[in-house]
């Protein structure tokens, strides 16, 4: 990848269009379908170059997402979103288009890179979507910076602590989400998608991954493919201290704005969700229904439906 990059298209990146596996009615079923969807870059003050896509126009909103993931796994939600708001979503470093580096990967430093990321937008303010461990960067930004710039926060499935401490009942497990006490076993798990049992990590979701049944999940994972090479040399460099975070403190005493919560019946994390919805003052909780798609991947299986209460959610305000 050369960098820097100013408003490119997918198709001059590719060097080629994109036709997706289904076409759905409403949506674009080829990438030059979406011509207002652009993607640049910008240095941190650490010379990383960060991409980012773009569309739409009115007021900001930024989406982070979680670990492994990038900007075109948001490709429909883009093109829903972007015809009310101007909307970002931001490649995180070793993830998506953005530069594979050996420095920075902790999520204080990603926080960081947030942060510069508005300033280089110019950005006073904005709404904030964390899916996953997006969503602990914006707690890691909240922690360190406060929510000044802020206007609204909205997460998406994400355990306040993955790590389970031995000391711990089992009512302050279900309510922090933890699902592992061997934090190498389970990042080898992920790094290297290999089978493991409940005891090393009690999750369902990369079974959940592996599920195509929808149309929208199983276009936005083929376009990341076609246009994405991932390296875990790199990626899986910030999985043990996104891990052995314990972001309850922050969640508790820090939060102070407007707040969307978003899971579903087939998340594993659900009751650490409901938990975060006690904590937080005011706090909306959507929780959704097996047929509505409601695990992890909740916000690109059904972006529909998410794009709508997202939408609601943000005008309320």
């Amino acid at each position: 990848m050369d960098y820097p990059l100013k408003d490119k298209t997918l198709w001059s990146l590719l060097g080629e269009d994109f036709y997706f596996p289904h076409e759905i009615i409403d949506q674009a079923f080829k990438i030059s379908d979406f011509p207002e969807l652009k993607i640049s870059s910008f240095a941190t003050s650490d010379n990383t170059n960060l991409c980012y896509w773009e569309a739409g126009t009115g007021r900001p909103l930024i989406f982070i997402p979680g670990w492994s993931a990038n900007g075109a796994m948001y490709f429909h939600l883009l093109y829903i979103l972007s015809k009310r708001y101007r909307v970002y979503v931001l490649d995180v470093r070793n993830q998506g288009l953005s530069q594979r580096v050996r420095f920075g990967n902790r999520i204080s430093r990603y926080a960081q890179d947030v942060k510069e990321f508005a300033a280089h937008l110019g950005l006073a303010e904005a709404d904030y979507c964390g899916w996953s461990m997006g969503a602990s960067v914006m707690w890691a930004f909240i922690d360190l910076f406060g929510t000044q710039g802020i206007r609204t926060l909205s997460i998406i499935d994400q355990a306040p602590s993955i790590y389970c401490h031995a000391d711990w009942s089992e009512q302050e497990r279900l309510d922090a989400g933890a699902f592992t006490t061997s934090p190498e076993r389970m990042i080898a798990s992920y790094v290297n998608m290999s089978p493991t049992n409940t005891l090393i990590s009690a999750s369902r979701v990369v079974e959940r991954a592996m599920e195509m049944d929808s149309p929208y999940f199983h276009n936005v994972i083929s376009l990341a493919q076609a246009v994405v090479q991932d390296d875990m040399t790199f990626t899986g460099q910030v999985l043990f201290d996104h891990t052995t975070n314990d972001w309850r403190d922050v969640i508790q005493a820090k939060i102070d704005v407007p707040t969307a919560i978003f899971t579903g019946k087939y998340s594993d994390w659900q009751q650490s969700q409901l938990w975060m919805n006690a904590a937080i003052k005011g706090s909306v909780l959507h929780v959704y229904s097996k047929c509505e798609q409601g695990d992890h991947f909740l916000a690109f299986k059904n972006p529909q439906k998410f794009a709508a209460d997202l939408s609601l959610f943000l005008e309320s305000i």
